[in-house]
């Protein structure tokens, strides 16, 4: 048990003495985060960064690169274990839908509802509560890497052309969709994460309630259910080519009053027989360590958390490095995998940190380059591991919860800044969660560009409800954009989703007579195909807008779309109005 600090001495969260209290964690994975820009005031960058230059031109204009920054430090700190932060809210647009009730399970969390458990959880914080998180991202992205498949929503790596051509996406003879199937929402005990999704060649898997369902991918049949011994609290958006996935998940079930647990126990799931393959946890003397997110780079599964990094084989679970003390309090605050795998690692005090982004052998967790990032930086995000490309709040600038004033191009070899290109927030409409390191949205990486969505504005008529946005590219080697963007046109609005081989698969959220629409964009000449469409009927458009498109995983792959929940809540009593389903899947005929 921990001993109570000397007078005047904050305890350290690891058990020892002396070190600065750090603001409270993150709640857990898919629960309802803090509104807002995030913990504390912005600070102001030092002169020498070269923040307060012009920020990036309108969209549709060529961008001007930014210059590499000095003081490119190399180095190999050791890892050990070191708190969180505290969390920033992605605020961005969606479908907006009061919270009705599930018919004998649980029910989906509004918008509105979100914002109050969130304030609550944010008192019981400050109380003492030490909740957990993590998250798998919505969105979906498939890109061949370490011998596997990307389904989050960043870039995995680049297809090696500079655009043109498609991926394994072709538009069918008949795009109108038609629903599949529903999933039922399970009963919740209490507010409830089932973050993430994952799509096989034969099934469709989310997580339940201390579960991991497969459903068929036709008719929405359970075909197999994995029991865990907890909620799963974090997943792997890679998985590899034999269908390994790994997770984390909890040691106990949730029990009143708190329905809390720590977020302790990874593991690998086969996804095609629904077998634990192994589990294990971190030991930190008596205790086990805090887990957030966990990663796959090839045959490495590596997580990350309050009490810093550890990896493991993903064949065999044989642990390949722990967490580990060292005198500058560096540990690795999570790992971005795919094609290769990133740490992003943390060093000094809470509020003034040295932040580096290292490429890594993923066997040995040796730094293979590294990169430090500029002063004001307390988060960085992986976009894509290979190329490297990550996103930063410099200063806490950006001021919309984006977690992004910039993102930087790295060359993955040398640790060596490329490029940085600034994302006005007032026009771009990427986002990262700061305090997780693999939770960036909207953001693609191909083709030696990266791939962003505007904000939305005003259509071209100017009427009431003709609000679109665009796709625009920036160069990875100059930082410029392209001067070919994609246009969702009026009243149609661009929600991307993964890149598929030279191309990008993107969602366009319809307006209210229309079905949403799954479409192929061209990576090079950014023209649209269309691979599905939604009906139009009222009936189906009501399943699709139950869905907020910020609490939603979407998936598309093979004709098929699926639209699921991140986030369920115990139902009231007094609840009345449609029912609401955990997933729902639209598919064009076969």
């Amino acid at each position: 048990m921990t001993q109570p600090p000397p007078p005047n001495q904050p305890p350290d969260p690891r058990g020892g003495f002396g070190a600065p209290t750090p603001p409270p964690q993150e709640p857990g994975y898919g629960y309802p985060q803090q509104p807002g820009p995030g913990y504390g005031h912005p600070q102001q960058p030092p002169a020498d960064q070269g923040y307060g230059y012009p920020q990036q031109p309108p969209y549709g204009h060529p961008g001007q690169p930014q210059p590499p920054q000095p003081d490119q430090g190399y180095g190999y700190p050791a890892q050990p274990q070191a708190p969180y932060g505290y969390p920033t809210q992605p605020q961005y647009g969606g479908y907006q839908q009061p919270a009705p009730p599930a018919s004998g399970g649980g029910r989906k969390l509004s918008a509105q509802l979100q914002i109050v458990i969130a304030a609550a959880v944010a008192i019981a914080l400050i109380v003492g509560f030490g909740i957990w998180y993590a998250t798998s991202g919505d969105g979906s992205e498939e890109a061949k890497g370490a011998g596997g498949t990307t389904q989050g929503s960043t870039g995995g790596g680049d297809t090696g052309a500079q655009g043109g051509g498609g991926g394994k996406e072709k538009a069918p003879a008949d795009t109108q969709a038609k629903v599949a199937f529903k999933i039922d929402i399970p009963k919740v005990p209490d507010v409830t994460g089932v973050t993430g999704s994952w799509i096989t060649d034969k099934a469709f898997v989310k997580p339940g309630v201390d579960s991991l369902v497969a459903y068929d991918l036709d008719k929405g049949g359970v075909l197999w259910t994995l029991p865990l011994t907890g909620q799963m609290c974090g997943a792997s958006r890679h998985v590899s080519a034999d269908n390994k996935l790994p997770i984390l998940f909890e040691a106990a079930k949730r029990v009143a009053p708190r329905y809390f647990q720590q977020c302790t126990e990874v593991g690998v799931v086969d996804l095609n027989t629904g077998k634990l393959v192994w589990s294990d946890a971190v030991s930190l003397g008596d205790e086990k360590a805090r887990l957030s997110e966990v990663t796959l780079s090839g045959s490495t599964v590596a997580a990350g958390g309050g009490d810093g990094g550890a990896a493991f084989d993903l064949n065999s679970g044989n642990p390949r490095w722990k967490p580990k003390e060292d005198a500058n309090r560096c540990y690795d605050l999570g790992y971005g995998g795919g094609p290769a795998l990133v740490a992003v690692r943390k060093c000094g005090s809470y509020d003034n940190p040295t932040v580096l982004v290292q490429n890594l052998d993923p066997v040995s967790g040796k730094p293979l380059s590294q990169y430090k990032m500029p002063t004001g930086v307390k988060y960085a995000s992986v976009v894509s591991s290979l190329p490297l490309v990550v996103a930063a709040d410099v200063g806490e600038t950006a001021g919309d919860g984006s977690g992004i004033s910039d993102f930087f191009s790295i060359d993955e070899k040398t640790g060596k800044l490329k490029a940085k290109i600034t994302a006005d927030a007032d026009q771009y409409a990427a986002r990262c969660r700061t305090t997780q390191v693999e939770s960036c949205t909207r953001a693609l990486v191909g083709n030696g560009k990266l791939y962003v969505p505007t904000e939305e504005h005003e259509g071209s008529t100017g009427e009431y409800g003709s609000e679109t946005n665009e796709i625009v590219a920036f160069d990875l080697a100059t930082g410029r954009m392209a001067p070919e963007k994609a246009d969702a046109g009026d009243k149609y609005t661009y929600v991307p989703m993964r890149m598929d081989g030279a191309s990008l698969i993107a969602y366009k959220e319809a307006p209210y007579d229309k079905g949403g629409r799954v479409v192929s964009v061209d990576g090079a000449t950014m023209k649209e195909t269309l691979l599905l469409e939604n009906p139009a009927d009222k009936s189906p458009q009501n399943l699709e807008r139950t869905f907020t498109l910020t609490g939603a995983d979407l998936r598309y792959a093979d004709g098929r779309l699926f639209i699921s929940d991140n986030l369920l809540s115990k139902p009231r009593e007094s609840d009345t109005g449609p029912k609401d389903y955990l997933a729902v899947s639209f598919a064009v005929p076969r």
